[in-house]
């Protein structure tokens, strides 16, 4: 793909921080180093996006990424309840949906992305193994472990895996004050 194209897409972009503060988004070389978003994220943003930021168990982090596996799953090919239990998710964890975007595939399966100012709650499914895969990431005051149930009673599944994963620890670190996250009752 060509740069221009990059650009135009805002991928291979540097985000750099001008006298004034202001942000400019410029193309770079793909060896640019990490350390210039870090500080550009840190510097430039970090008074207007702070409440987005949290605190989960004493760590500073962008936001909690939860990755749940549901066995024996039903109902994965159902694309209009897929879409239902997704804004299930969405309004259980207090969190605010910008955008749904499903695609059926054939014979089965159902993939997509339901677009969150808090992140994004990801899924791919494959019914004829009865298996889907969430990828829940929320931040601000969005409480992800909340879809779990939400799940667990919408697909029926005969097990169900949760890992998760605290997102963005360098870049949080370098901020102030974090919302603090209270465990699920």
């Amino acid at each position: 793909m060509e740069s221009n194209a990059l650009f135009e897409l805002g991928m291979d972009l540097e985000v750099r921080v001008a006298e004034d503060a202001a942000c400019v988004a410029e193309p770079r070389s793909t060896t640019q180093k990490e350390e210039n978003v870090l500080t550009a994220a840190a510097g430039v943003y970090a008074d207007d996006r702070l409440d987005h930021f949290i605190q989960k168990e004493g760590v500073h982090c962008a936001g909690a990424h939860l990755i749940i596996d549901l066995y024996d799953a039903e109902r994965l090919d159902d694309l209009p309840y897929v879409e239902q239990a997704l804004r299930s998710c969405v309004e259980e964890a207090g969190a605010t949906l910008l955008h749904i975007h499903l695609h059926p595939f054939e014979p089965t399966g159902v993939s997509g992305v339901a677009v969150l100012a808090e992140s994004h709650i990801s899924v791919h499914t494959w019914p004829e193994a009865g298996y889907a895969a969430f990828d829940v990431f929320m931040c601000g005051d969005a409480k992800p472990e909340k879809c779990v149930d939400v799940l667990r009673n919408a697909f029926n599944p005969g097990k169900t895996a949760v890992s998760e994963l605290l997102r963005g620890r360098e870049v949080a670190n370098q901020l102030s004050k974090p919302h603090t996250l209270e465990a699920a009752e």
